[in-house]
């Protein structure tokens, strides 16, 4: 019996050491080997394989300061939880992530607070007024939902609400959140990229000029080297041409990508087949083409101005490419109000703000990475596209409203459309497209119209298709255009409406528009990743409220007093026998 016991004793005790082994090694093994089970429906706490990729690639510490924290509503604290769990799962990959949280609001110094609030919008954090209920009422609570990032010498903002207009606030946090992963890894990419890509602002057909573009022009800088080049008929221009020991002409393309915005002037052959060529070897366009010339200029003196189609010769090119630019303008009843004077108070002038059927608000519906969860988007007489069967992927971006119209060239443009309600059964022609992506191995321009001498001609290096590209066309050139300051005469932030002080998406769209067209690690797709908001039913909550109450505190104490008794039925059925 003793020696029973012993040998019991013995193997409990061989038991324990060989738990606490295997613990060991697994804590070993699992130091090296990096997995984790995420058992969520949409993968909630899974990264991409674009973001595991640029977080390896780190050698210094990326620091985070977040300035969300604090005592705020539920909302804003789901986003900063969601914020905290996302950089957690990135540090797991990489231990260079680190965080912290501040509380801008704990200063109780209100000079103190003011110019941290000061500093914190110098630094591009922008600031988020809230009403909050308090016991005497409500009382306004400002929060910067947003976070400085600093990798070795360079530090970015980070906003972490993307605003949206006409959006509920929860389903604002919600694509908010859905978004961390890619504009966390989107700020790191930016600060770590070593060798930024180049890509080319043409110019030479009456583009926008340098002044025009200059915020989108900085904003593109972060990610690219980017040049503002005349074609002139120059094949060097966009591509190199390399003549190697055996006389074979080596061609490849210089830029990444290539911007024609608002041409105004007719691009000459040899300049088209030069872009032709460079789409031919892998080059990338984004279009920003307005088929009708129409200028609110033109009406600053008089009520009323025509429209009239825009010749700048690309119509055949785009055409084979796989879209058609009509030569129309589209009327929205989603449209950006305009100031205009409607009478007079004694000898000052009175303005309205009316909208102006000619600048339709866009807000983008469709489920891609361009445009998922993007601002509203302004435009300036902006025309409808048609898409052609010729074997290329094409995928709409943009649309006009369910309530819109065609006017075709020459078109009338009159003041007086303001000063009357819109008749609804005029404005029949929904979602029409503005905007274009394509994607395949296009068909050149140029096929069965060169001599065989030169198509044929090493020194040319001619393509009749190209290799697999992608190319977004817009029917809007004033998309991508900065509005100027109206008394000081500087450009304003892309998106920035003066008159009505709104920011719109137009800077988020055109940076995704590059970004996809030029992103090889695939990172943007990242935008298109959907987590499901599970929001309770508030009116079931009201007519049902107390019984699910007594349910939640009365059937636990129910279901252990059942148990209780049970047990001591048993237990004397068991003992008395």
């Amino acid at each position: 019996m003793k020696n029973k016991k012993l040998n019991l004793k013995r193997n409990n005790i061989i038991q324990i050491v060989y738990g606490l082994i295997i613990i060991v090694l697994l804590n070993i093994i699992g130091s090296f080997i990096h997995t984790r089970i995420d058992l969520t429906a949409e993968k909630r706490y899974s990264l991409s394989p674009a973001t595991t990729t640029l977080l390896k690639k780190l050698d210094d510490i990326v620091y985070f300061k977040i300035y969300l924290d604090g005592d705020f509503p539920a909302g804003f604290k789901r986003l900063r939880n969601s914020t905290m769990e996302i950089l957690d799962e990135f540090r797991a990959y990489n231990s260079n992530i680190q965080y912290e949280f501040v509380d801008p609001n704990a200063i109780t110094d209100k000079k103190q607070r003011n110019d941290m609030y000061k500093l914190l919008v110098e630094k591009g954090i922008q600031p988020t007024n809230l009403q909050v209920k308090q016991k005497g009422g409500t009382a306004q609570q400002i929060i910067f939902p947003g976070a400085e990032v600093t990798y070795k010498t360079q530090t970015m903002p980070l906003q972490l609400l993307n605003n949206q207009m006409g959006i509920e606030s929860e389903n604002v946090l919600n694509n908010s959140i859905q978004a961390l992963e890619y504009n966390i890894s989107n700020v790191i990419r930016k600060l770590s990229i070593r060798s930024k890509p180049k890509v080319a602002i043409i110019e030479g057909h009456g583009e926008l000029s340098n002044y025009e573009m200059f915020d989108i022009t900085s904003a593109l800088s972060e990610y690219y080297q980017v040049d503002r080049i005349c074609i002139n008929e120059k094949v060097n221009k966009l591509t190199n041409r390399v003549i190697s020991d055996s006389s074979a002409t080596k061609i490849s393309n210089i830029y990444k990508a290539i911007i024609i915005a608002k041409p105004d002037s007719a691009f000459s052959e040899k300049d088209k087949f030069i872009i032709d060529q460079y789409i031919m070897y892998g080059g990338k366009v984004l279009w920003l083409i307005d088929p009708v010339f129409a200028s609110m200029d033109s009406l600053n003196n008089t009520a009323q101005t025509v429209g009239i189609t825009n010749e700048i010769n690309l119509s055949d090119q785009l055409f084979r490419y796989g879209v058609r630019l009509n030569t129309n303008l589209i009327m929205d009843v989603s449209a950006l109000p305009i100031p205009i004077v409607t009478g007079k108070i004694g000898n000052q002038p009175q303005t309205s703000f009316l909208p102006w059927y000619f600048f339709p608000i866009i807000t983008p519906v469709i489920n891609h990475p361009i445009v998922k969860n993007l601002n509203a988007i302004k435009t300036e007489f902006v025309s409808s596209i048609d898409t052609i069967d010729n074997g290329i992927k094409k995928t709409i971006l943009l649309t006009s409203s369910k309530y819109s119209r065609l006017m075709n060239t020459p078109v009338i443009i009159d003041l007086g459309i303001l000063k009357k309600e819109p008749e609804e059964r005029l404005f029949n022609k929904p979602f029409q497209t503005v905007a274009v992506l394509l994607e395949g191995e296009f068909e050149s321009e140029f096929s069965n119209r060169l001599t065989s001498e030169f198509a044929q001609s090493e020194k040319i290096g001619f393509l009749e298709k190209s290799k697999p590209t992608s190319m977004i066309v817009i029917s809007d050139g004033d998309i991508i255009k900065s509005q100027f300051h109206y008394s000081k005469g500087y450009p304003l932030p892309l998106g920035y409406d003066q008159y009505t002080g709104q920011m719109f998406g137009n800077k988020e769209f055109i940076l995704n528009c590059m970004n996809y067209l030029c992103d090889d690690s695939g990172l943007i797709t990242v935008r298109s990743r959907e987590l499901k908001l599970r929001m309770l039913d508030k009116t079931k909550i009201e007519k049902s409220k107390l019984k699910w109450q007594l349910i939640n505190t009365g059937l636990p104490v129910i279901i252990i007093i059942i148990f209780g008794f049970l047990l001591t039925f048993f237990r004397k059925r068991r003992y008395t026998k």
